[in-house]
């Protein structure tokens, strides 16, 4: 359900889960990107019928896309095109030579999106055949493309260093581009390094760092997940992405603001049915729901480019940015007909903030149109706040407020 919401660029402000005894309710305080409320009929009622029809993983149809007079983003992976998973050692350069790869044996990028975290790399690139278009199907051209990209990514790594290059089923049309690219990195193990903060500090309502506490409720038989981060862009999403992804089940939830804070709670058990039951297991929950956060937390300036879709697009993009000693921390690009578009975050080569001169001269050299974001807020926020709401709203508990109604309601039901 987050899925659908968080595809369709709404703004979730508010959200209360309650789900136990084979039946669920489930509520979202849902805006537009302008904090605006839904207002088109049209979107409503394929909400509604989205939400209702859990089977459905087609993406936004369009004519949807059509009623709304843009083109919103490909959130799946699809068939029509050769779909290739990418993980390894980050390093400057590194999309460069995989774009150059891939232009070298004649395929044409139609979609690309790449994070970077903790020295560590996932991207899903999306190819057809430059010459007659379409996804590629001889087998000993897949083979070569792999073994391509195998050499060009493992060329800087260490002995024993994991990395990876899969060519995506066909089944695979339906698998969600940025889920998916939590899986890799988690299945990379970016989360090791991950710790959030520690608890030390002293005026823990004043830190702005991501806070992840897991306790066990015996008296309901769940575990506790309390998580309290900086507001942003579909955080809801990547926090519910790794919860599911665990394999831990929801149960009940609660997501609230406070100023550029946010607040999430839930109460979850594992598959089986039985609350977390040792440290070590809540430890490496916590690290995964830090890891979940930091993921998509945007570092450096942003780039956005509109250009002629033609082919060896982002092999030229990229190499600008390494001509000029600009490292690419995330990117997301796409093609839409004779035209592509996307976003760039960029840093130097040692990660530190890009010199302003470097980032027009690479806007000079790109051409096309390429608009500048100094720097990329950490808000702006799939779990976001309206601009007429308090900021000094007290915290939302779940324990304190609901626990009362939602026994009322599920009295009847079997735990």
């Amino acid at each position: 359900m987050v899925q659908v919401l968080t595809d369709l660029d709404l703004v979730i402000s508010k959200s209360y889960i309650c789900s136990d005894g084979g039946w669920l309710m489930d509520v979202f305080h849902v805006r537009d990107q302008l904090g605006k409320k839904i207002t088109d009929e049209t979107l409503n009622l394929y909400i509604q019928q989205e939400l209702c029809d859990t089977r459905r993983r087609g993406g936004v149809p369009k004519e949807l896309q059509t009623c709304h007079k843009r083109k919103l983003r490909p959130c799946h992976i699809s068939t029509e095109h050769t779909a290739l998973e990418i993980t390894g050692r980050d390093r400057p350069g590194l999309m460069s030579d995989i774009s150059a790869a891939l232009y070298e044996l004649g395929c044409h990028i139609t979609a690309a999106v790449a994070w970077t975290h903790n020295g560590r790399m996932a991207c899903i690139i999306q190819v057809e055949d430059g010459l007659k278009g379409g996804p590629i199907m001889v087998q000993k051209r897949l083979a070569l493309v792999q073994e391509k990209l195998e050499s060009v990514v493992e060329g800087h790594h260490e002995n024993g260093d994991k990395r990876s290059v899969l060519l995506a089923a066909p089944a695979a049309d339906r698998t969600h581009t940025e889920r998916r690219l939590h899986q890799m990195m988690y299945a990379d193990k970016d989360y090791e390094p991950c710790q959030g903060c520690d608890g030390s500090c002293r005026h823990w309502n004043g830190c702005k760092k991501t806070h992840v506490t897991v306790e066990t409720c015996k008296e309901k038989g769940y575990s506790l997940v309390n998580v309290r981060s900086r507001d942003r862009n579909k955080l809801l999403f990547d926090t519910v992405c790794a919860l599911t992804d665990m394999q831990y089940v929801v149960f009940h939830a609660a997501v609230s603001l406070k100023g550029s804070m946010a607040n999430q709670e839930y109460f979850i058990r594992r598959q089986d049915g039985c609350s977390l039951v040792s440290e070590t297991e809540s430890r490496k929950l916590a690290q995964c729901l830090v890891a979940a956060i930091e993921r998509r937390v945007s570092h450096g300036v942003r780039l956005d480019i509109c250009t002629e879709n033609k082919m060896g697009l982002l092999w030229y993009l990229t190499r600008v940015f390494r001509e000029n000693g600009l490292s690419i921390t995330r990117t997301e690009i796409g093609t839409h007909g004779e035209r592509a578009s996307g976003c760039f975050y960029v840093t130097d080569a040692s990660g530190n903030d890009a010199n302003p001169r470097t980032v027009e001269l690479v806007r000079q050299q790109i051409g096309g149109s390429v608009l500048v974001v100094n720097k990329c807020p950490n808000s702006s926020l799939s779990v976001s706040r309206s601009s007429g709401e308090m900021e000094e709203r007290p915290r939302f508990s779940l324990g304190n407020l609901l626990w009362s109604q939602l026994e009322r309601l599920t009295s009847s039901f079997g735990h």
